[in-house]
């Protein structure tokens, strides 16, 4: 069975330590959309704002150690096990050593580098 992949309403932006603060108030003080600031306990992260991106929440991280930002998407199914399983048999690999997850959750790449975190859709 072919698992059902939906997109999720986060996106990470992972932002250099030494762009971080003028991101940040492009967000807020330029599109001045709502911004806040979060509290986070993930050891390559030390920092996070949640941004309201109409139906999407944007978190700007800021990592210490990245030269350049990089843009992190969320994919949900109904059976993180499942969908495990058929992205082996088609060669996409977990890369969980990315960053700290949750259990039943995983990041992988597509072939241009772009992250992806696969986690348990939440039914209705």
């Amino acid at each position: 069975m072919t698992p059902k992949f939906e997109a999720g309403i986060n996106i990470a932006i992972k932002i250099p330590k030494n762009k971080y603060e003028k991101t940040v108030a492009f967000y807020k003080d330029i599109l001045k959309l709502e911004v806040e600031e979060k509290p986070i306990g993930n050891p390559t992260v030390s920092r996070t704002h949640e941004v309201k991106f109409g139906n999407n929440v944007i978190w700007l991280d800021c990592v210490d150690n990245y030269t350049h930002a990089e843009t992190w998407l969320q994919l949900t199914v109904p059976d993180v096990e499942e969908a495990t399983n058929y992205l082996q048999l088609n060669g996409v690999e977990t890369c969980d050593e990315l960053e700290e997850l949750p259990e039943n959750m995983h990041w992988i790449t597509d072939p241009a580098g772009t992250v992806f975190n696969v986690q348990q859709r939440d039914e209705q």
